[in-house]
């Protein structure tokens, strides 16, 4: 829940602090370095101790602060907080699970996950439409459609960190063991030498580096990574952005946004993860055929994907950006903001206050547009004998403005509709995917790893999706977004603050074409894994019937043949 909330708010929190998509990217990246300082330790360490109390001890994030510094602080706070819950909860449902069950489990669980981030989606549309100095403003003069809008996204991290809190409690009463599912033994308690061991580091640190070696010889777990690393990379730079992308390329609030994204994707991943975990259970598939199964139907996902290209909106009309003040489409450039229509008018440049014209023109402030005088107050004013709405050939003895931009055409919320229709049926096919997917990095695990260590290899893993994935991915999202800028906002000491409006075109290739490249190369090294499964498979097999001919006397050449 926390977690979908911050992804959400991190529009907001440009905006609040006046910063580029590259920063906002460091600051998503910075829970990810919390996360990062732990995992290699707790996933470890926290093996050979009270798996459940660990889990427990969650830090409370920061609420929030004037300087964007104080948030990224609290960011990192919070990755610290969750660092134990992957490589230790799941380590410790799989000693306790039957294994034909561990899946249905993991599945449940995946599905209770995905609960959390569509409360969180809720709550941030809901934190959204809220101004962000709530109750302290009379009169605000912007919708929440303008680019300047800024919701209340300190108001749900205060809610997020007290249910962190209350939701680490429960675990601090878990044991340190459970009886195996299926099985009466009473678990065994670890022995009274290792208890009252002298030197705890002795104890816990001989392992460590033949395990790590143990890990890094394995070919087809480091391939694992490799494909966990441009999959995630993918992910995590789209959902960091998506919000903006919705806002950008369709013109939606960053509320309507944040709620579209949840209602359309998370319920339908739920039912995907359980599916998932259902179907391996009732089938009794085993590692090969799930790695089959993972990698064909994210085929489906990863072709099905390029149908976004086609979902696509006209790009506003806003003069001296994108069209020229007689309405002709023009590129982008700083001088193109004046015109002889209002070149006398002394204007600013960097300033961002859009106006919409009664020609269907968006002009970036009143004086831009020419205005000579106004009326009315607050949302309701309007700007009068407009001489670039004149000089635009609108035929109409009232040329005037309003304030905000203009809305985009009817046809651009059909083609939301249809992105919103395939992001859903992608979300379910990928999850439907995940549940195989992650099986067989946990029975590899199994097959290829000591029981002691398989905690530790999920940390790695999990540590190498932060290092090369987590940190870097929403970052260079960011700084690749910055470069379709075509309005930067200006600081009140006259810097370059946050982006005001995109090229949407080149924002839409580079957002929807660098997942596309990531996950496409995905593919390659998950060829070899599948093969090395195959062979481990049919070695099982034919380890078996030797064991079965050797009993009954059968030649094993005639086996062989």
């Amino acid at each position: 829940m926390s977690g979908a909330y911050m992804n959400s708010m991190y529009t907001q929190i440009e905006k609040q602090f006046n910063i580029p998509a590259s920063l906002v990217g460091i600051i998503n990246g910075s829970f990810e370095i919390g996360n990062l300082l732990l995992i290699a330790f707790v996933s470890y360490f926290g093996a050979k101790l009270h798996r459940p109390r660990i889990i427990a001890l969650e830090c409370e994030k920061k609420p929030g602060s004037l300087l964007w510094i104080f948030v990224m602080v609290g960011n990192i706070v919070r990755g610290m907080g969750e660092t134990p819950i992957m490589p230790l909860g799941i380590s410790y449902l799989e000693d306790f699970a039957k294994a034909e069950n561990s899946p249905f489990y993991l599945g449940c669980l995946h599905t209770a996950a995905v609960i959390g981030p569509f409360l969180g989606f809720l709550l941030a549309s809901f934190c959204a439409e809220l101004f962000v100095d709530l109750g302290s403003v009379d009169e605000i003069t912007i919708t929440v459609t303008d680019a300047r809008w800024v919701g209340a996204w300190w108001l749900g991290i205060l809610i997020c960190a007290l249910l962190n809190l209350l939701v680490g409690i429960p675990f601090w009463f878990l044991p340190k063991s459970l009886v195996k599912e299926g099985e009466t033994n009473e678990p065994e308690e670890m022995s009274k030498t290792s208890v009252h061991h002298t030197n705890l580091l002795h104890y816990f640190i001989p392992d460590f580096t033949p395990f790590l070696k143990a890990l890094f010889r394995n070919p087809v777990y480091m391939l694992f990574i490799c494909i966990t690393v441009l999959q995630f990379s993918a992910f995590n730079g789209m959902i960091s952005f998506m919000p903006k992308y919705l806002e950008q390329q369709f013109g939606k609030s960053a509320s309507d946004a944040i709620f579209l994204i949840g209602v359309y994707n998370l319920p339908i991943i739920c039912v995907g993860y359980f599916f998932g975990g259902l179907f391996m259970k009732k089938l009794k598939i085993n590692i090969y055929q799930a790695a089959n199964i993972a990698f064909w139907v994210s085929l489906l996902d990863y072709l099905l994907y390029f149908a976004a290209y086609w979902t696509v909106c006209d790009t506003s009309q806003v003069a001296g950006l994108t069209a020229s003040y007689e309405g002709y489409q023009v590129s982008y450039a700083e001088n193109t903001l004046l015109a002889g229509c209002n070149r006398d008018c002394d204007c600013p440049l960097k300033i961002w206050d859009p106006v919409c014209g009664n020609n269907g023109i968006t002009y970036v402030s009143p004086c831009l547009a020419g205005c000579k005088a106004s009326r009315g107050t607050g949302k309701s004013m309007v700007f009068e004998n407009c001489t670039c709405v004149a000089a635009s050939g609108f035929s109409s003895p009232n040329v005037s403005a309003i304030l905000g931009q203009c809305d985009g055409e009817e046809n651009c919320d059909k083609m939301l509709h249809y992105f919103l229709i395939l992001t859903l049926v992608c979300s379910f096919i990928f999850s439907l995917a995940a549940m195989p997917g992650y099986m067989v990095l946990i029975r590899y695990g199994k097959m290829s790893l000591k029981p002691e260590e398989k905690s530790f290899g999920v940390g790695i893993h999990g540590l190498a999706s932060r290092v090369f994935a987590g940190i870097p991915s929403p970052i260079y999202f960011g700084a690749l977004i910055d470069t379709t800028c075509l309005k930067w906002g200006a600081t009140t000491c006259g810097g370059e603050g946050a982006c005001r409006m995109y090229d949407i075109v080149t924002y839409r290739w580079l957002y929807l074409g660098l997942p596309a490249i990531l996950r496409g190369v995905s593919y390659i090294p998950s060829l070899y894994p599948n093969y090395i499964l195959e062979v481990s498979v049919q070695k099982q097999k034919l380890q078996e019937k030797c064991i079965w001919c050797k009993r009954t006397g059968v030649e094993i050449r005639k086996l062989m043949k």
